[in-house]
């Protein structure tokens, strides 16, 4: 798998992810809530990954997915796609940057269990476009590589540091991270317009 591609795990879990699994480690059971939320991660970064992959394996005979080198190849498409999305992404921020609040489900993380931390693990991955077109992007260049889902576990082990980073910060540093995560929590929610724009400058300057 091209390593190209290994950065795009960042874009996996900026947002409401990395905002969630900040809130899951203030929460009463941090532990057991970030690991719970991290099996979801994994569960749908997989499943993803591997939906993705099977859909380029069956249009491949139909649609020509082109070398990694080629930019007219589906998997350049799908960048140029994301790229867009994300733009748009950044003007609609700022516009109405006075009026953007986080989700507010949350702020009802505050007390999840390892039930509720899950089910959000799972459905964030699954039903954020940006993360959907990562995933095809992901797909595609396992199609042009003609490299099997296995291939992608490093991609998802990437994606699963980045959402775990939260968790190790209160596992290695306890109580400074204690102090650190509800104001790194407060600043991310008072300034969510910010954080976005930020996090998909970001992403144009890893996928271009």
């Amino acid at each position: 798998m091209s390593l190209q591609v290994l950065p795009l795990a960042i874009t996996m879990m900026a947002g409401p992810q990395i905002m969630s699994a900040i809130i899951l480690v203030t929460t009463p059971r941090p532990v057991r809530a970030s690991l719970a939320f991290l099996a979801g991660v994994a569960v749908s970064a997989s499943a993803g990954v591997a939906v993705a992959r099977g859909i380029f394996a069956l249009v491949g005979s139909g649609v020509d997915i082109g070398k990694p080198s080629d930019d007219s190849s589906v998997g350049k498409i799908v960048q140029y796609v994301l790229i867009a999305l994300l733009l748009l992404a950044i003007l609609r921020n700022y516009v109405k940057r006075a009026t953007i609040e986080p989700p507010k489900w949350l702020g009802s993380l505050m007390s999840a269990g390892p039930g509720r931390a899950f089910k959000t693990g799972l459905l964030l991955i699954i039903l954020m476009p940006s993360d959907l077109l990562v995933m095809l992007t992901v797909g595609a260049n396992l199609a042009q590589h003609h490299e099997g889902v296995a291939a992608a576990a490093v991609f998802v082990g990437a994606t699963l540091l980045v959402a775990a980073l939260p968790l190790l910060a209160l596992l290695l540093f306890h109580r400074r991270a204690e102090r650190a995560m509800p104001r790194a929590r407060e600043w991310m929610t008072n300034n969510s317009w910010m954080v976005n724009i930020i996090c998909c400058l970001i992403f144009i300057a890893i996928i271009h």
